[in-house]
């Protein structure tokens, strides 16, 4: 192998690599997110969780971001408790983060 090869052996990994993480935590993103609406909304534990799993199935069905935040909107809205959808986007970014270094320190 020539060092060229080494180098471009070496991008592809890191570049899977990288990707799974960002998957993982895309996913996570939204189940923090859905734990979060859901005990706006005054829901039970079982409740949360079960919640939190739909949004993250929601993704796997190639859902937008904006998708997931106007289906957790559009629910907080029917349970007519004043969160704009801003402010849930703003969650989204927060748990992005907050996932992000969960999953780095795994």
């Amino acid at each position: 192998m020539t060092t060229f090869d080494d180098r471009t052996g070496g991008f592809e990994g890191k570049f899977a690599h990288d990707e799974e993480l960002r998957f993982r935590a895309l996913h996570r993103r939204n189940k923090l997110l859905g734990q979060w609406a859901a005990r706006r909304m005054g829901m039970s534990d079982g409740e949360v969780d079960s919640y939190a799993q739909a949004l993250v199935m929601a993704d796997f069905e190639h859902k937008t971001e904006a998708d997931v935040i106007d289906q957790v909107y559009r629910d907080l809205t029917a349970k007519n408790l004043g969160i704009s959808r801003h402010r849930v986007q703003r969650q989204m970014e927060h748990s992005y983060d907050v996932a992000r270094q969960q999953i780095m320190t795994e």
